[in-house]
């Protein structure tokens, strides 16, 4: 996990590139390889095609795309799209981009499908607890307090429309905040596939803070590899080693951005159906979708609900997730069905 610095909550973690085992080596093609800093994190692209002739200009280039992404939607600048709507306190329309009316769109049907377990609107309930801008409390909030907090939240108060003429996003209550970075940066990640691909990639793989796109082959002519780390103290550990495909890939996880208090453990993931942090024993989940910034969503949502219904939901949809469970012995991992395909077994 990266640390959260001022510009974005970015919880990124899980994955580092591996090498090529030991496949035999085809005809090799130069990568370009760029690297800089967005949302409060860092980004990594890499591109096995000569569609880049000059590296310094398309990196000049994913810098204005991304800077656009926190212009939109940051809730960290004030003079932000999604923080003009924050500090709107009537019902009327606020004028939106299509990008952030879509990511806003998406978030609503990814809670929807998930009886509501990822929300955008908990933001209230985030900083409560202590993982917002607001300090860690000293004493654990009271019944009374959480209750308080939860009537200025509900993804039912929160509305998207869109015309022809403009794309507005609308609230029911006034005091309705919206954060969306349990799922823009999924979104940051495909709109660099979707520029690299308007250039003519296909061969690329696109990361911020450990939400990945991948397509096509790295340099080598092999299928693009990625290892999902242990979830323990110490960086770099692997669990596992997948093969994503033509993919978004997400992971979430709460085994670094958590705290203690009264002797109890309290993660940052909210539960929104009872306002408080979750309780269960699953400390890592891995999505691979086509779309980032689903998968981005989706796995907050696996962070919510646990292991089992995590699964069951999975099952349910044909979706493809893989998550580590704590036990008292260590470490526990399983999977749906669909995401057996891209385990790598060493």
């Amino acid at each position: 996990m990266h640390s959260v610095v001022k510009t974005w909550l970015a919880f990124g973690l899980a994955f580092f590139l591996t090498g090529c085992g030991q496949e035999q080596t085809v005809q090799s093609k130069p990568e370009i390889h760029i690297t800089g800093s967005t949302m409060g994190t860092y980004y990594s692209i890499k591109v096995a095609d000569s569609v880049i002739t000059d590296p310094a200009k398309f990196q000049a280039e994913v810098d204005v795309l991304l800077e656009r992404v926190n212009d939109q939607m940051s809730t960290y600048r004030p003079d932000s799209e999604l923080s003009r709507f924050n500090q709107h306190r009537g019902s009327t329309p606020v004028v939106v981009s299509r990008d952030t009316a879509r990511v806003v769109t998406e978030a609503i049907h990814i809670g929807r499908e998930s009886r509501g377990a990822l929300d955008v609107t908990v933001g209230p309930l985030v900083n409560l607890w202590g993982f917002g801008p607001d300090a860690r409390p000293t004493k654990m909030p009271s019944d009374e307090l959480i209750t308080q907090t939860r009537q200025k939240t509900g993804l039912g108060n929160l509305h998207v429309i869109t015309s022809a003429d403009a794309d507005t996003l609308q609230k029911d209550i006034p005091d309705l905040y919206v954060d969306l970075s349990a799922i823009a940066k999924g979104f940051g990640v495909d709109k660099v596939a979707e520029y690299l691909e308007s250039m003519g990639s296909r061969n690329y793989l696109v990361e911020i803070g450990g939400e990945l796109r991948i397509n096509g082959v790295n340099g080598k002519g092999h299928p693009w590899r990625v290892a999902i780390e242990k979830p323990t103290a110490n960086a770099g550990s692997v669990q596992e080693v997948i093969v994503a495909g033509d993919n978004g890939v997400a992971t979430s996880g709460e085994y670094r951005n958590y705290y203690e208090l009264d002797g109890k453990r309290f993660s940052h993931t909210i539960d929104p159906m009872t306002g408080k942090p979750i309780q269960h024993r699953m400390v890592s989940v891995t999505v691979i979708h086509p779309s980032c910034m689903t998968a981005d969503g989706l796995a907050t949502v696996f962070m919510v609900l646990g292991p089992e219904k995590s699964l069951a939901y999975a099952k349910e949809r044909g979706l493809a997730i893989f998550v580590i469970t704590k036990t008292d012995d260590g470490f526990e991992e399983s999977y749906s069905d669909a995401f057996k395909q891209y385990l790598v077994r060493k």
